[in-house]
């Protein structure tokens, strides 16, 4: 069920993220655009996305199991550090250079889009590079 569940919800979001015109790079560029030809159209799609998670997890806090049956794991954490504003920054040099982020580059991937690919290819790159920068940097050192 719990599979299921997971591909119901995927299959859900992807759509939506067709619908609302986030996997067209050319969109949200131009949602990007603020001094041209700004188009303001995802700004209420973040809006909505925004209304919809605050609701979320509101409920979820006051929820012990999750609607499934398993543990619940919300963030603890709520400081903004230096990894955090700078995955920040990344996130958003990426997002305003391709035109799409992990979601909308994944479903226009699989829409056949050849730029998504080759998103889709550099973020995976990003995410190994990253994972084995933070094991050599905080790899605990031994003495010899």
């Amino acid at each position: 069920m719990q599979r299921i569940s997971e591909f119901v919800v995927g299959l859900l979001f992807g759509l939506g993220l067709l619908l609302s015109g986030m996997t067209d790079p050319g969109k949200v560029l131009g949602f990007l655009d603020l001094f041209g030809q700004w188009d303001p159209s995802l700004a209420l799609v973040m809006g909505g996305a925004i209304a919809v998670g605050i609701l979320a997890f509101g409920l979820a806090k006051k929820r012990t199991v999750a609607v499934l049956g398993g543990a619940m794991h919300l963030p603890s954490s709520r400081d903004i550090d230096q990894r955090l504003v700078l995955g920040s920054l990344v996130f958003g040099a990426g997002w305003g250079l391709a035109g799409f982020c992990p979601g909308p580059g994944l479903v226009s991937m699989a829409s056949g889009q050849p730029k998504a690919a080759v998103f889709v290819v550099a973020m995976l790159i990003g995410m190994i590079g990253y994972e084995w920068a933070d094991r050599v940097i905080h790899r605990p050192r031994t003495a010899h």
